[in-house]
């Protein structure tokens, strides 16, 4: 098969970054890039992955992959991010999980994930007082929310795939940063009863979420381009329906070899297709009167409006 140059053009998509904005003081959810979302209602915050310092490519590629205090000071002001009740990898390959520990020393947030994620922690140095492992299924409450974490499966092909079976202290090879256990994050207010569904890759456990309800859902598509459409149906029905979301958000359609400096672009074709994704999304979120939007990368959104 001929190798597809370019990257999609996301200009194309314009009209797709209208997320409603959240008010001031108000419940939100802000994306940082990839599948970093702060998910905050001004008294308790919560951050998945937490990944700032994104490593160019040769980096990733040839070398090893350490955090970028810079890069995470900076990214965690720009959000006005001081204060965290957890930090929650949605699995543990060094675009999610690179940051994770160090995000959480800064901001006095507990390591909220597998065992995987835990030696992430214990490897940058966290006391065991700030990790925790979760079980399947079972709610954490964390400040005003309530976490649950469900068992899910990675994209395929996982290209690291595995799991972290020692402290990983960095800098290391960015396949050292093995997917571990992955995730469908479900969150709850508390004070409001909005629930969110996190698919932080896009992969799922056919039947993981029976049961389990949410109006709004951020949905990885990275890979999902380059899988068949009857993947992609699977992918909504297990997620999207089965929860019950009536707008969905889009995420990890990101470069994650550039630095949040600069403007986001979309990820290669060679190694995704936007595109595609969207245009098969479209058709499922229409079939099913769901909202479909693409987030603003640093705007306070409220998903539930």
């Amino acid at each position: 098969m001929r190798l597809r140059l370019g990257r999609p053009d996301i200009t194309r998509y314009a009209d797709r970054f209208d997320v409603p904005a959240a008010g001031p003081g108000g419940l939100s959810v802000t994306w940082l890039g990839v599948a970093s979302l702060l998910i905050d209602d001004g008294s308790s915050a919560l951050l998945t992955d937490g990944y700032f310092s994104r490593p160019g490519l040769a980096r990733v590629v040839a070398g090893k992959v350490s955090p970028s205090p810079p890069r995470v000071d900076g990214g965690l002001a720009r959000a006005k991010v001081s204060r965290l009740e957890a930090v929650i990898p949605v699995h543990t390959h060094f675009d999610h999980a690179l940051d994770s520990a160090l995000v959480a020393d800064r901001t006095g947030a507990l390591l909220v994930g597998g065992e995987s994620a835990a030696n992430v922690g214990r490897g940058y140095g966290l006391p065991e007082d700030r990790i925790v492992v979760a079980a399947d299924g079972e709610p954490i409450r964390l400040g005003a929310f309530d976490v649950t974490l469900v068992k899910s499966h990675h994209c395929p092909p996982d290209r690291f795939p595995g799991v972290i079976e020692e402290p990983l202290i960095p800098p290391a090879r960015a396949s050292a940063y093995r997917c571990g256990e992955s995730w469908s994050t479900l969150v709850r207010h508390r004070p409001t009863g909005g629930r969110l569904l996190i698919c932080g890759s896009a992969g799922f456990v056919a039947g993981a979420l029976a049961g389990q309800r949410a109006e709004a859902a951020y949905l990885s598509v990275g890979q999902l381009g380059l899988r068949p459409q009857s993947y992609l149906d699977e992918y909504w029905d297990q997620t999207v329906r089965t929860v019950g979301a009536r707008r969905v958000i889009l995420i990890h359609w990101d470069d994650f070899f550039r630095p949040l400096s600069k403007p986001l672009r979309a990820l290669p074709y060679a190694g995704d297709d936007l595109d595609s994704s969207i245009r098969v999304l479209d058709e499922l979120a229409e079939r099913d009167g769901v909202a479909l939007h693409l987030p603003s990368v640093w705007r306070r959104e409220d998903p539930w409006a």
